[in-house]
């Protein structure tokens, strides 16, 4: 039986769905950020913006609070960046990741040779657990037992073979703190022994947030390869669609596959949305407008978020400050009047957020 065909706008429509991007839900911050498999975190603050897009009412001290409590924790996980996950997800998840962050040493490769880097990760776990260093720090520390080797280097050899958090307060709304890290085991206390976590648990839950969608747009989500051959022996639980360009998508049954005629309303993206990053073919969020020109004007070295109009790339938004005032500027390609005034209106309500103190009437808005 031939599989049915998934418009690009349907695929859409069930993306934004799952992603909580089509109606804000009223839902405890930690269940959100296991539902979407973690948040992308490098920066650390920009991600509360991506949980104020989906959550009403979102608390961001509540959210921060979280952290501190040690049910939330920022950890190395998918695609080697720094994810806001729950601690449970934490313990199950990371040692799943191994292969993905052991491949970030081969930058590191000439400074590794004939190093025994279990000892190297053996000793960094015990100088972590009894003081939580930043990487500078804990490379200096490594160098007293192997002088001569690269500090930064045997650091990184620490970050890839151990499950280490980077510590509150960095991270807490409206604090800061130095980017210091110690093991998992140290912070959650006890064992970290995973649960019965496997490969195939971890590509459910990516289709709970991101599906349909093919092995490699798992792949592309989690760094992991292979996914073909774990959608494959998980075809009698799943369903499958294909794409317009013949692509295979799997799905699970009961998932929300909403009408493609379903509005979606305006929504801010923060700069590193897991949205927007999580298949390998984004084409689904490419409306008329190409990417690039959605993102013209951006000036260099900056990370915009990227705004949605009808679910689809239309511009890209960054604060700004003009003397002391915050505020901020949306440029949009390609959009009618009456968007330009939901994107305005959602712009004010996001500055409201970021900087209460802020007049939401200073938003710029800069067609391209």
């Amino acid at each position: 039986m031939t599989a049915p065909v998934l418009s690009r706008r349907a695929l859409n429509r069930a993306t934004l769905a799952r992603q909580l991007l089509l109606e804000r839900v009223d839902r405890p911050v930690a269940d959100v950020v296991e539902h979407l498999g973690g948040l992308q975190a490098q920066t650390t603050h920009t991600w509360y913006a991506g949980l104020w897009c989906r959550l009403e009412p979102f608390d961001p001290e509540a959210a921060g609070q979280l952290l501190t409590d040690r049910a939330l924790v920022r950890i190395g996980l998918q695609r080697s960046t720094i994810h806001l996950v729950t601690a449970h997800d934490a313990r199950w998840i990371r040692p799943l990741l191994d292969p993905v962050l052991a491949r970030t040493l081969s930058s590191f490769a000439r400074h590794l040779d004939g190093l025994d880097q279990p000892a190297v990760a053996a000793a960094a776990g015990a100088i972590l657990e009894a003081e939580p260093l930043q990487w500078a720090a804990l490379g200096r520390r490594l160098q007293e037992d192997w002088p001569g080797r690269d500090g930064n280097a045997l650091a990184q050899v620490a970050r890839a073979r151990l499950p280490l958090v980077q510590l509150p307060p960095r991270g807490v709304w409206g604090r800061s703190g130095q980017a210091r890290h110690t093991t998992l085991e140290a912070w959650l206390g006890g064992s970290t022994a995973p649960r019965a976590g496997t490969v195939a648990d971890l590509f459910l839950r990516y289709l709970a947030a991101f599906g349909p969608a093919s092995a490699k747009d798992a792949q592309a989500w989690c760094g992991l390869t292979r996914m073909q051959a774990v959608a494959d022996g998980l075809r009698d639980r799943l369903v499958t669609f294909t794409a317009e360009d013949g692509r295979e998508l799997f799905d699970l049954p009961d998932a929300p596959r909403p009408e493609p005629g379903v509005p979606a309303p305006v929504r801010l993206l923060y700069d590193y949305d897991n949205l927007l990053l999580g298949h390998a073919d984004r084409s689904r969020f490419h409306g008329t407008v190409p990417p690039g020109a959605a993102f013209a004007g951006v000036p260099p070295d900056t990370a915009p978020g990227a705004v949605l109009v009808d679910g689809v790339i239309r511009g890209s938004w960054l604060p700004h400050r003009d003397r002391t005032a915050a505020g901020l500027t949306v440029r949009t390609a390609g959009i009618t009047p009456t968007e330009a005034t939901a994107v305005e209106a959602e712009a004010g309500a996001l500055l409201r957020f970021l900087a209460p103190e802020a007049d939401p009437g200073n938003v710029r808005l800069v067609p391209v």
